[in-house]
């Protein structure tokens, strides 16, 4: 089982979660042994390249992908002493959008095009803690005025087309807040909007986080978000966790090459004319299931036991894990694996 790195009691323990799709040319195996402790009020980020297995993961904690052709087929997640993955649909119903809200990547698809903001917000009031319509409404209002949605009374007689993209994600997390949860998962939330709307969407949920006290997973491919929101940065690569360290820590010293390869392809507002890096090659084919590390094709540190051995993801110090034969530091094998 992995160790909090926060040092405090897990609201969440995830143990080898794996999550495979069965497809007309076989198996995708998408997730492989996914281990991690998410700590009370800890701000967890989990970035990687697309396809990497971030989304699936915390999609299959709630149960949330398409089954078939999807199935979990091992592992545990321990939230308030039970099983995320062996609830039966009633309780876990309890759990989705009452103790656990989830924000999907795209609003404009996730709320419903017929029906009122408002009637969605109280549908998910309603069905976690059942009222009468008029306190359902007065809740409805609290929860866009939380979210800094001008004129909420307005608004909650909008449609989602009338909203614009910054104002459908603030009711997305509206929603997704209705029950205040003790984790929220924000599925790169703010993907689809300009660079001003990010910045207000990353401000609330700090607000948020602070005011609540719920621990968040915030998933993204972008490097240069979760630098100033998360507490700790959880690497994925084909389908694995290949480090997981305080945000700090990461961005002054990353421990796997791949890691490196992330944080040097970011652009840098300050040195003019510094060259982009690319990380060379593409990633792996998720078909078969790694019997070898799935960065070796790509690595400029590969030598013979990464092409023999998946490298287990172990701890390397009492903040950090890792999963890699290479130490980068010593530029050469790491002693005692």
């Amino acid at each position: 089982m992995a160790t909090s790195l926060m040092g405090a009691e897990p609201v969440l323990s995830v143990t080898d979660l794996t999550t495979r799709f069965v497809t007309q040319d076989g198996l995708v195996h998408a997730v492989n042994g996914v281990s991690f402790d998410l700590a009370d009020g800890e701000v967890l980020g989990v970035v990687g390249e697309s396809g990497s297995g971030k989304s699936v993961s915390m999609m299959s904690l709630l149960r949330l992908i398409p089954m078939p052709p999807g199935e979990i087929v091992a592992g545990e997640a321990i939230f308030e002493g039970e099983d995320l993955l062996s609830m039966g649909p009633d309780e876990l119903r309890k759990v989705r959008g009452g103790k656990i809200g989830f924000i999907f990547q795209d609003p404009m698809t996730s709320l419903n095009p017929v029906l009122t903001v408002g009637y969605q917000i109280m549908e998910s009031l309603r069905i976690h803690q059942p009222g009468r319509s008029a306190e359902l409404r007065r809740q409805a209002l609290e929860l866009l005025q939380l979210v800094g949605i001008p004129s909420p009374e307005e608004r909650l007689r909008c449609f989602p087309h009338e909203l614009s993209g910054g104002m459908r994600q603030r009711v997305m997390i509206a929603i997704a807040l209705a029950c205040r949860p003790r984790i929220l998962v924000a599925d790169e939330p703010t993907t689809a909007l300009d660079v001003t709307i990010q910045a207000q969407i990353l401000e609330l949920v700090k607000e948020l986080r602070r005011e609540l006290g719920m621990a968040v997973i915030w998933i993204t491919h972008d490097l240069g978000v979760v630098a100033g929101l998360v507490d700790r940065v959880m690497v994925m690569y084909g389908g694995q966790i290949v480090e997981d360290a305080p945000v700090d820590e990461f961005y002054a010293s990353p421990q796997h090459p791949y890691s490196r390869g992330l944080l040097a392809s970011l652009p840098s507002a300050t040195v003019r004319g510094q060259k982009l890096v690319n990380i060379k090659g593409q990633p792996p084919e998720m078909r078969e299931y790694p019997s070898s590390c799935s960065f070796a094709p790509r690595c400029p540190h590969v030598h013979d036991r990464c092409h023999l051995e998946d490298p287990a993801l172990v701890a390397i110090s009492e903040t950090r894990r890792l999963a890699c034969w290479w130490d980068i530091d010593e530029d050469g094998p790491r002693a005692g694996r």
